[in-house]
């Protein structure tokens, strides 16, 4: 906290080049990429680095298959040069962070030998497209081969599969990792600071900003030269703060998740299923023990900043896994669920499903405002990249962007032998060494060396879990984890996974966090409290529409 304090007293003294609004996956790439090139960088965010949009993905690193697929239909240069540029930086985001990220087997079933040619010529062209940075050749596959890489997979209407390559991430922890190493590049970042207000200059140009720090209650002004709009979906919101004649140009899409027990596929591979009635493909993926399943693609015209499946969600997206899958999957199943809103570019009407996914850099003349609109998450940095060159015409500048050689915060000295290294350190048992490789890559050596300093650090929170109070010890004092649900949702992922054992965990790491961060007995109470109904309103729509 007294960090804190201190970063907020040098930024009321300071004019920055760069303000960025936003601290998601966009956001916190824009931070690097300026604070790599030499700027005095302020990124601010309302709630947590990755609270919204870039924490609720279906933690695909991808080029989109089903993009690929319209590009081809629609013969779209636009789908087709957005698919070739995320798959070009597939290779970059798992080079930059390997702690976080791997290459993914997707398996495809066909229940014809037809559907088998048409998806094989498909992902081989997706095979073609990524050239050099191939991760691996897609394969047709018998119906034997099919079920030993899915066992579960339905044998009566099954010819066989295409099996193919994506990357996967942990969404949350690449996004704090890039907050981390801009902050090594001199970056400031605050996460719950909320933008209020804009004040301008004599030409009407944005020359600083009024936050509101939602820790400590201060209201207090930030200066900077060029101010950036990277909030995703609620871009409009600050468009219209920083001039109220520009018209709206996000549409916001709903698009929502399940969590299943991991036996429901027994797999290390995913399962794509390529073809839904309304037009989509759904994945079923393996994350954090659980079954990740997802997601709906809906047109939103609420932009909650948090929200749970629906019982019709959960209803569509189980009636597409048992078409596939032998056990049956029932509502009672699901361990959690979490909802996300997607940006994308107005672009006139239709479903949002067919919006190009694509981004856009807009400077408003009046104000001078930078926005970055639309994208996705295997582009934000290309989306970074834009955006600061844009910045760059403002503050008279050219300088080369180097994120792509840049290694984010523990990846640095991160090998297959760091579980080895913190076993050897701690003594803790493979569960706790590496789920905390699997978090934190090499820094998990911190969390090894605060155990070491006290012994009672190194116990669990609870049994049967591996999380231990090193290791919340540490993501308080040195990730910025202010609220529980910093820590339980973000920090650890453990509320996108499953509410049960979020609940568990609030009673621990309520009282360690308030011993820690100085909270009286009544705001702990309350802090806790106050959670536990925000869990009970996330899964409250699944359950009052059942």
């Amino acid at each position: 906290m007294q960090k804190r304090m201190h970063s907020i007293a040098s930024v009321r003294e300071m004019v920055f080049d760069i303000c960025i609004i936003g601290g998601g996956a966009t956001g916190a790439g824009c931070a690097l990429d300026a604070a790599a090139r030499g700027y005095k960088v302020l990124l601010i965010e309302k709630r947590d680095y990755g609270a919204a949009t870039s924490g609720k993905s279906t933690k695909l690193i991808h080029g989109g298959v089903r993009y690929l697929e319209q590009a081809v239909k629609k013969l779209s240069p636009e789908q087709f040069r957005m698919v070739r540029k995320a798959l070009q930086e597939r290779s970059t985001l798992l080079r930059i962070a390997p702690h976080i990220t791997r290459p993914l087997q997707l398996v495809t079933p066909c229940r014809t030998w037809l559907e088998g040619l048409y998806y094989y010529i498909g992902l081989k062209l997706y095979d073609w497209i990524s050239g050099r940075t191939n991760l691996g050749g897609s394969e047709l596959l018998g119906r034997r081969k099919a079920l030993e890489r899915i066992p579960t997979l339905k044998k009566d209407s099954l010819f066989g599969a295409v099996l193919y390559y994506d990357g996967q991430l942990d969404d949350l922890r690449y996004n704090l990792a890039l907050v981390q190493t801009a902050q090594e590049y001199g970056a400031v970042c605050l996460n719950h600071t909320e933008a209020l207000h804009f004040d301008r200059d004599a030409l009407g140009k944005l020359h600083s900003l009024e936050v509101k720090d939602h820790i400590s209650g201060l209201q207090y002004a930030v200066r900077a030269r060029v101010f950036v709009n990277a909030t995703g979906p609620f871009a409009d919101h600050i468009r219209k703060l920083a001039n109220p004649d520009l018209y709206p140009r996000i549409r916001v899409s709903r698009g929502v998740h399940i969590l299943l027990p991991k036996h429901i596929m027994n797999s290390k591979s995913a399962l794509l299923i390529p073809q839904t009635k309304d037009g989509r493909v759904l994945f079923a993926i393996p994350y954090q023990k659980r079954l990740l399943v997802g997601t709906t693609d809906d047109e939103a015209y609420l932009t909650a900043a948090e929200f749970g499946p629906t019982r019709h969600e959960v209803d569509y997206l189980l009636g597409y896994i048992n078409q596939y899958l032998d056990v049956r999957a029932t509502p009672d199943m699901v361990t959690a669920g979490f909802g996300g809103l997607r940006p994308l570019v107005m672009a006139g009407k239709g479903n949002t499903k067919d919006l190009v996914r694509d981004h856009e850099v807009e400077v408003d003349a009046g104000s001078g405002l930078i926005s970055i609109l639309g994208g996705k998450w295997t582009t934000y940095r290309l989306m970074a990249k834009d955006t600061i060159d844009i910045a760059e015409q403002r503050l008279e500048k050219k300088t080369p962007c180097t994120t792509h050689r840049i290694m984010l915060a523990g990846s640095m000295m991160f090998d297959h032998n760091t579980a080895i290294r913190l076993e050897q350190l701690t003594g803790w048992d493979h569960e706790i060494v590496k789920h905390l490789v699997s978090k934190y890559g090499d820094r998990c050596m911190l969390v090894g060396e605060m155990a070491l300093s006290n012994p009672d650090l190194r116990e669990r929170l609870l049994p049967g879990m591996p999380y231990t109070y090193a290791e919340l010890k540490y993501v308080v004092e040195y990730e910025m984890a202010f609220t529980l649900e910093d820590v339980l949702a973000r920090r650890w992922g453990v509320q996108l996974a499953d509410w049960q054992q979020t609940r568990d965990l609030i009673t621990p790491v309520g009282v360690f966090m308030g011993s820690n961060l100085g909270w009286t007995t009544g705001e702990t109470k309350k802090n806790m409290d106050d959670y536990r109904r925000q869990l009970d309103l996330l899964a409250g729509e699944l359950k009052s529409a059942g």
